[in-house]
């Protein structure tokens, strides 16, 4: 008696290793591809035998989209010449998402018919990994996987998103347990900080520092500085880091960059900038607050502020995130730390007032958002003349703010 087809039921999350079925996709391709790959691998090794096929699923055209598929199709039925079970894996598929290849009516067809195919499909001795990029949820394709298939989703992680910084910790930290090492706490926030949430970068700049490192098992803050650049992401928010730093040549010319994206981004602009600002002297009026009170010493380590703000007390400051050092990641605290030293809470509480007047000429002036900016972050910083510290700063316009 012939063996009654039986399709494969969706397996619980974690369970694409036993699968005879799996889909992996996502916005993040560097994700994608590298999970992909380790589930090929392992079911490939667990199959044995050497029949395995790899079919490139990034299609120009519905013609080629529709020969990937065939080519699939004619694996799946093809037995493995000694025996034994085979591995088919459809590698980057680029045809099942909303682009034009992916709209083609001959393209969403073939995929209805061969979603069907797959829903009748039995499962002996073969077993599908199909990699992919956006995808759209609305179509019978996707649908079928979903209810079919071991389904694991890569995200690209956001700016946006509560958590990104968590995740690219974990995920740092993992790409160096590969090598055998370890990075300190301050160098994670700093390598994060500089990169942003961009898993493919970090895994770069990992591997450039782990070669940097050498034999060493740690890899310390100053490697970082030493050799990983500021991605684009990361430079959007280096205006502000130069106000937190005081540094007045520094911030013109990073809000002369910034100024000059904003004219070729319409997802920029000069209010934008300004909140960056807003944001960046709030958190310093807070750090000085809370060292103010005790509960930071300043000087202290990465690993210190973050172990004093686990232990603030419940109810000290808001649960708003914007005005809850505690609420924030740990990093932009640490950083604040060491900037806020640079202004007297007279000063801070005085910005806050400028960049106040700054929005509102920003949305009522006739003067251009550039000088408007410009006069703000002036006023802010100050003027230090050549050879003066922190401790005998003076700004050159009383009027201006600035030490005394």
């Amino acid at each position: 008696m012939p063996k009654k087809a039986v399709s494969p039921k969706a397996p619980p999350p974690g369970e694409a290793a036993t699968a005879p079925l799996a889909l992996v996709w996502g916005d993040d391709d560097y994700s994608v591809k590298q999970r992909a790959r380790q589930l090929y691998d392992a079911w490939c090794a667990a199959a044995g035998g050497m029949d395995h096929e790899t079919i490139d699923g990034a299609a120009e055209n519905a013609d080629q989209a529709l020969r990937a598929v065939n080519r699939v199709r004619e694996a799946l039925q093809t037995l493995p010449f000694f025996g034994g079970a085979k591995v088919v894996w459809l590698k980057d598929c680029n045809f099942a998402g909303e682009d034009r290849v992916s709209s083609a009516q001959s393209v969403t067809k073939t995929l209805s018919e061969f979603a069907s195919e797959l829903q009748a499909m039995r499962w002996d001795g073969v077993r599908l990994l199909i990699s992919a990029g956006k995808l759209d949820r609305r179509r019978a394709f996707y649908k079928t996987l979903a209810s079919l298939a071991a389904v694991e989703e890569c995200p690209a992680l956001s700016a946006a998103d509560k958590d990104w910084v968590s995740r690219a910790e974990a995920f740092v930290r993992g790409a160096f347990q590969r090598h055998h090492q370890t990075i300190e706490p301050g160098a994670l926030a700093e390598l994060i900080a500089r990169v942003g949430p961009n898993l493919r970068l970090l895994a770069g700049e990992a591997e450039k520092l782990s070669l940097y490192a050498g034999e060493r098992k740690a890899i310390a803050r100053e490697d970082v500085v030493a050799i990983t650049s500021r991605t684009h992401q990361a430079e959007a928010f280096a205006v502000a880091e130069a106000l937190g730093d005081r540094d007045l040549p520094h911030c013109l010319g990073a809000l002369d960059e910034e100024l000059w994206q904003i004219r070729t981004d319409r997802d920029r602009s000069a209010i934008g900038l300004l909140y960056g600002l807003i944001s960046k002297v709030r958190v310093l009026l807070l750090v000085k607050e809370l060292v103010h009170l005790g509960y930071l010493r300043e000087g202290s380590d990465y690993q210190s502020v973050k172990n004093a703000l686990a232990r603030l007390p419940e109810g000290l400051l808001p649960a708003d995130k914007r005005y809850n050092p505690a609420a924030m990641h740990p990093f932009p605290v640490f950083k604040a730390l060491g900037q806020a030293r640079h202004y007297r809470r007279e000063e801070l509480v005085a910005a806050m007032e400028r960049l106040l007047r700054c929005n509102l000429k920003l949305v009522s002036s006739t003067l251009e958002d550039a000088l408007i900016l410009q006069q703000t972050v002036v006023e802010i910083i100050g003027v230090e003349p050549p050879g003066r510290g922190a401790a005998g700063r003076r700004p050159a316009n009383p009027r201006a703010g600035g030490w005394r």
